[in-house]
């Protein structure tokens, strides 16, 4: 069960990065994040109070609000990273990152894996970087400095991606969904002091306004599918599966945009189903 519950944590924050992917081509980027968040927290408070018995405390907000905190700088350091750098690069090392710090962290923390579920795990990884890896090789002839600055980005990105999953697996057992009322909490507030300092307005029209709302209600229900997993499961291997998002976004823009999966994807997104079924078996 908390396998079937991370992977479709995965499918559906693939599907929120979809969908915010969608607003963000009518809209800036740190509007849209802003915009999402407000939903996002919006919809942590509604199924906090129908499912949380009982109410929050200290330990829930520092754990929730330092996972929401590490997930914006994540946000910001990528967009940082995709702005100065190569998408075909920055990408992939940005999941990959993310992937592999639960497993890190979880290992380090006394989950042990069978030799199946190793492979699985390896498997998953190696499908995060695949599936991330987009057509795009403008950047060839790129000043190599620049690159490295822009990978060094995409690291920390990924980072703080990956801290985001392992703070919440350290919330207490018996806080339910508060947590992640905390972390939206948290994010809203660093966005908007980040949009107060830039002056930016966070108007937006109609359209990617729905779009960046819906994005924020999947995202969320992504992270509460995560917490309920992770609170019965392993840290290796619920973070790993909740990493393995880029595939339902590329499964997304193949059948709803009709843009092209290259083979190198294809490869990806199967190594993925091996990997579930691995870790499945292990």
């Amino acid at each position: 069960m908390n396998l079937f519950l991370a992977l479709a944590s995965a499918m559906v924050l693939g599907s929120a990065d979809f969908v915010g992917g969608l607003a963000t081509k009518h809209a800036r980027a740190a509007v849209v994040v802003c915009w999402s968040n407000t939903a996002g927290l919006l919809t942590a408070l509604v199924f906090a109070g129908i499912l949380s018995h009982g109410g929050t405390g200290w330990s829930e907000a520092v754990w929730g609000g330092l996972a929401g905190l590490c997930g914006s700088l994540g946000a910001i350091l990528l967009y940082h990273a995709l702005a100065n750098g190569v998408m075909s690069l920055v990408a992939p090392t940005t999941a990959a990152a993310a992937a592999a710090l639960p497993v890190i962290a979880g290992v380090l923390s006394g989950d042990r894996l069978t030799g199946l579920a190793v492979i699985g795990v390896l498997c998953a990884l190696a499908s995060v970087l695949l599936v991330s890896l987009s057509g795009d090789d403008s950047g060839g002839s790129a000043d190599r400095r620049k690159m490295a600055r822009s990978v060094g980005f995409a690291l920390l990105a990924g980072a703080g991606f990956g801290l985001f999953f392992v703070l919440l697996a350290h919330t207490p057992s018996d806080s339910s969904l508060w947590p992640l009322v905390w972390a939206r909490c948290a994010s809203l507030t660093l966005l908007l002091i980040l949009g107060l300092v830039r002056r930016t307005s966070l108007r937006l029209p109609a359209a990617p306004a729905r779009l960046a709302l819906l994005s924020g209600v999947l995202d969320m229900g992504s992270s509460i599918l995560f917490l309920i997993a992770v609170k019965a499961g392993s840290l290796a291997i619920v973070g790993l599966l909740s990493s393995l998002y880029p595939v339902s976004t590329v499964l997304l823009a193949r059948f709803v945009l009709k843009e092209r999966i290259r083979t190198v994807q294809h490869v990806g997104v199967v190594l993925a189903l091996g990997s579930v079924l691995l870790l499945a078996w292990g």
